[in-house]
């Protein structure tokens, strides 16, 4: 996850700056910025979690794997057939699910610990899970 901060991090720049962009444009004066807690930085926050949504979800439809998870070798499969690509559905579930599970502490995460199949809240909700891949 700290490799695939970066990426989303570039997104969520990228966004702020269109946001303020264009409130500047609104007629707000250059240095006044969009207050915290008003509508407009709500929509701001759903747009970064949506842009951060759509890098992770097509990452692991088209390929399977996130920047992040290529370095340590994990590839996202559907749990029931390993050879398949996880429906759009279950990557947007995994997404959600996995947000929740890292707004409750990490206890999604953490989940995996006790689990008997060692799979997280996102890996059951969703139907997928992570696999290692092979050396090469």
């Amino acid at each position: 996850m700290f490799y695939d901060m970066w990426p989303v991090l570039a997104l969520w720049f990228l966004l702020s700056f269109l946001f303020n962009l264009g409130y500047t444009l609104a007629g707000h004066d250059a240095r006044e910025y969009i207050r915290p807690f008003t509508p407009l930085a709500w929509l701001l926050w759903a747009a970064c979690w949506l842009a951060g949504g759509l890098y992770t979800t097509a990452s692991w439809r088209y390929g399977g794997q996130t920047l992040g998870m290529r370095p340590w070798r994990l590839r996202l499969v559907d749990a029931k057939d390993p050879d398949a690509t996880p429906s759009w559905r279950a990557v947007w579930i995994r997404y959600a699910v996995g947000t929740v599970s890292l707004l409750a502490a990490g206890l999604g995460f953490l989940w995996a610990w006790v689990d008997r199949d060692r799979l997280t809240w996102h890996d059951r909700a969703s139907g997928t899970r992570l696999e290692r891949l092979p050396a090469r």
